[in-house]
């Protein structure tokens, strides 16, 4: 069905909207800056933000307690660009208990998700780990969990398995899916956790894995997130979800990323949910880099531009005929290769 064309009129209403509607943005941030200018700012500290609302961050005072930590609610500088939650940043006490960010610290790496206009959208930054959760309901999928550990990859970022809701494994009718998946993830060297917010089995490794490191969980929702966070962190009150009768997938709950602490050390980035993480901003040589197994073999093609498909004595091919690379891992790797160029 071919789009309405907007005749005149109706474009130069839509354009009249959005320039007031940004007339109006800019006279709010200048009167905001002006306001910050005018005011006596205390010295230049160092925090971390701990979440974020809109135009203002919660930040955490340097040095901090984890049981009862310092948190000052703070505005931004208008020239800083985007400020996400795990961002450290150098803040002066302002008018009203409230603070200034005056600076963004270098981040160690990002972690980003696609926006309704497909745009790169910022989650949180300088994180260590990314805890990839699946379980037995929703539908575990091998390609959304490799799709999770090229981005790891690809962000300098840890990535290990924790395979949830273990109570629910005898009776999935994808048990012998998660067993393979245990199996290949564990034999290429990931890190795989067994766990169970309702049984607690698994946990005493999933607090093991997080000590003294900054950790981010992500996966489909409904895969029990939230409710693996409220027993790791007892208080937190993380809101959590039901599946769908109709669809068994997860619903949303999550609406803003938030940083928590352990009490025996490291730190948790809630984020939220992810149904289908984008690889769009990733090209095909990144994609390979994604998969570990493939390393000793990357660059040492015949041609220098093979495109690892029918060449002769492409590297990657060969990997995969001696078998350096699993016939799943394989097949994964190239459907999320086409699907990069459906996307």
């Amino acid at each position: 069905m071919a789009k309405r064309k907007l005749t005149r009129q109706q474009s130069w209403r839509i354009k009249k909207i959005q320039d007031e509607r940004t007339k109006r943005a800019e006279q709010r941030d200048a009167k905001v800056e002006q306001a910050l200018n005018e005011s006596d700012l205390g010295t230049e500290q160092t925090g971390r933000v701990v979440s974020h609302f809109g135009v203002q961050v919660d930040v955490e005072a340097f040095p901090y307690d984890h049981t009862q930590p310092e948190i000052i609610r703070c505005h931004k500088r208008s020239n800083l660009g985007d400020i996400v939650t795990g961002d450290l940043v150098t803040w002066r006490q302002g008018q009203d208990d409230m603070g200034v960010i005056v600076a963004v610290n270098e981040r160690q790496n990002q972690l980003s998700r696609p926006g309704f206009r497909g745009e790169m959208k910022l989650i949180a930054a300088n994180i260590d780990q990314m805890m990839v959760v699946i379980a037995p309901e929703p539908e575990p999928h091998q390609g959304l969990v490799d799709r999770y550990f090229i981005a790891a990859e690809y962000w300098a970022i840890e990535p290990i398995l924790v395979i949830n809701k273990a109570d629910l494994f005898e009776s999935s009718p994808y048990k012998e899916r998660l067993e393979r998946l245990n199996q290949l993830y564990t034999s290429l060297g990931y890190k795989v956790i067994t766990a169970s917010s309702q049984t607690e089995a698994g946990l005493n490794d999933l607090y093991s894995s997080l000590k003294d490191k900054t950790s981010v969980f992500v996966g489909q929702s409904g895969v029990g997130k939230s409710s693996l966070i409220n027993v790791l962190l007892p208080g937190s009150d993380i809101q959590t979800g039901e599946l769908s009768e109709t669809s068994r997938k997860g619903k949303h709950t999550t609406t803003t990323a938030r940083l928590y602490h352990f009490p025996t050390g490291g730190d948790l980035i809630d984020s939220p949910g992810i149904r289908e993480l984008s690889l769009t901003n990733l090209d095909k040589d990144t994609i390979l880099e994604g998969f570990k197994e493939l390393h000793p073999f990357i660059g040492n093609c015949k041609f220098r531009n093979c495109n690892h498909e029918s060449e002769p004595q492409c590297a990657i091919r060969e990997a995969y005929d001696s078998g350096a690379i699993s016939e799943e891992r394989y097949t994964s790797l190239w459907r999320i290769i086409d699907s990069l160029e459906e996307e």
